[in-house]
């Protein structure tokens, strides 16, 4: 029986007005859908025109103009709707989802659920559990010691994936795969005795340690700056104020 990182995987990602996920909105979106290393993935894209205008810095990353977009882009509540049946359809065929930094584009979708679709991302997962690989979280927990920076470019350069076309939707997705793919092949002997679902639990209990590591090093250095332990979504700000209440 194949490993889970040479089987069938799945991946997305979004481009944004910004890095807020409680009020920034998605751009563009892709999944990725591959049924084993080097066959040949399958690709659905999304181009939204979300309603607010796309700040300057936003596009000199991305590229997504107010124009391209007002001209090109679909109203965000159908294709919201579409995204989160695709997703649900990866999970109902067992498929893993992999998304670089789940806790920034699944949280952004769920915000956008919400806020077009009276609904949540978790909704549609009430049946058949999303399973989450996030390379950045991987990575950092089994090669914790190693220093620099642990952006998908990074990621990219030290596992030999290419990258080409950084900051588009489906190129990001494709790379952020192969990623990891090439953890699961270099980590195999820390890997493969476990099940994805198995992953899933433990990256939580990974991102969330990591999260305190942080936390602790920017209180050192003076700065507020508050890191959510949430993965691979973070609750919606609401409920965490009712809950602090």
């Amino acid at each position: 029986m194949k490993n889970w990182y040479e089987g069938p995987l799945a991946a997305f990602d979004t481009e944004t007005t910004g890095v807020d996920v409680e009020t920034d909105r998605i751009v563009s979106a892709a999944l990725v859908v591959q049924d084993a290393p080097g066959t040949r993935p399958r690709v659905s894209r999304w181009l939204v025109n979300p309603g607010v205008p796309v700040p300057e810095g936003a596009t000199a990353v991305h590229g997504l103009t107010d124009d391209h977009l007002r001209r090109n882009g679909r109203w965000p509540a159908p294709v919201m709707h579409e995204i989160a049946d695709e997703l649900r359809g990866q999970a109902r065929a067992g498929r893993p989802l992999v998304v670089m930094n789940a806790p920034f584009d699944l949280t952004l979708l769920d915000r956008e659920l919400r806020r077009h679709r009276a609904s949540s991302l978790g909704r549609w997962f009430e049946s058949t559990p999303l399973l989450v690989l996030d390379p950045r979280v991987l990575d950092k927990h089994l090669d914790r010691y190693r220093k620099g920076r642990r952006t998908l470019t990074d990621l990219c350069a030290h596992y030999g994936v290419p990258l080409d076309d950084a900051h588009d939707a489906g190129a990001d997705a494709l790379a952020a795969m192969e990623v990891v793919r090439a953890v699961g092949r270099r980590f195999a002997s820390r890997l493969e005795r476990l099940s994805p679902a198995e992953l899933h639990t433990l990256q939580a209990v990974w991102h969330a340690a990591q999260a305190r590591g942080l936390q602790t090093w920017f209180a050192r250095n003076g700065s507020e700056e508050v890191v959510d332990p949430a993965w691979p979504m973070r609750p919606e700000a609401r409920a965490v104020q009712e809950g602090a209440a």
